[in-house]
């Protein structure tokens, strides 16, 4: 029997939780942050970056499906999507699910994430990266952002920011002023999705993302999802000026779940679309305007 490592990640300052990990199967630095892969016993091959947990295969549908399929679901037909970061591949591969969409722009600051994830994270992409519907890009997602939005040749119906959380080259890509860059982009009734933090341990940012999100968007629909990897209930939003995923009810979301043919879903349905929109109390007494 190989020997435990524990593997520890701090939510704050006096408060964390940890993984029983295996086998180190790589670690190294690049240009832009560190990275480990290990083997673990509980959620097979399991992804970090500086220290924080990013994905494992055993875990990653709650977060990919939830990510994806309430703010595309929600769109009549979406076609043409974008993603800033998500060198995973999760997110490509759940949006490549839907039949109508015929483009994935993917946009990573990092090749070597997509390296690690190619050899070590299949059961995550599912070949994505090699769907002739997805472009890759591996740049800074910032500038792709800016300097699409200013050349206006090109629109999406989804964004979707994949990121780290918002310290170091990331912090930059969760301010209002990239907001209104990514709502340059959208399609005529396109919708933004992110994740926005812990609503328990990190209250103030997520606040601070959903009253931002809202100086620019007219409909912002946050939700909430336990996630084991991130060892609390995670904030996710939809911002829109036309989708809102509220107006949906379980038996159309499955009809349309049906009608497109998405198959290989382990959270997303109906009853969890309506389900992750409902807000405790805390949570609405952090959001309210």
């Amino acid at each position: 029997m190989s020997a435990q490592h524990r593997i520890d990640e701090a939510l704050t300052d006096t408060a964390g939780f940890f993984f029983d990990c295996g086998t180190l199967l790589e670690a190294g630095d690049t240009p832009f942050q560190s990275y480990e892969v290990w083997d673990s016993p509980l959620l097979g091959t399991l992804f970090r970056l500086d220290g924080f947990f990013m994905t494992s295969e055993r875990d990653e549908f709650f977060y990919h499906e939830n990510l994806i399929h309430v703010p595309a679901i929600s769109h009549p037909a979406p076609r043409c999507a974008l993603i800033i970061g998500g060198g995973d591949g999760g997110s490509a591969e759940e949006l490549l699910k839907h039949p109508t969409m015929t483009r994935v722009v993917l946009v990573e600051l990092d090749g070597k994430v997509i390296d690690i994830s190619r050899r070590y994270l299949a059961s995550i992409h599912r070949g994505a990266f090699d769907d002739p519907r997805l472009a890759l890009h591996v740049c800074d997602g910032l500038d792709y952002v800016r300097n699409t939005a200013r050349a206006a040749d090109e629109h999406f119906d989804l964004i979707v920011l994949d990121l780290t959380d918002p310290v170091g080259p990331a912090a930059e890509l969760y301010s209002q002023a990239f907001f209104a860059d990514c709502k340059m982009l959208l399609a005529h009734g396109g919708a933004l999705s992110l994740h926005v933090g812990s609503p328990f341990y990190q209250p103030q940012r997520v606040r601070r993302q959903f009253l931002d999100l809202c100086q620019v968007f007219t409909h912002v629909s946050p939700y909430f999802v336990h996630i084991p990897l991130y060892g609390t209930l995670w904030g996710m939003a939809c911002a829109s000026d036309r989708v809102e995923p509220a107006r949906l009810d379980p038996v159309e979301v499955d009809r349309r779940i049906s009608a497109r043919g998405l198959e290989h879903l382990q959270y997303y349905n109906g009853a969890t679309h309506q389900a992750v929109q409902a807000l405790p109390n805390y949570v609405r007494d952090l959001l309210a305007r």
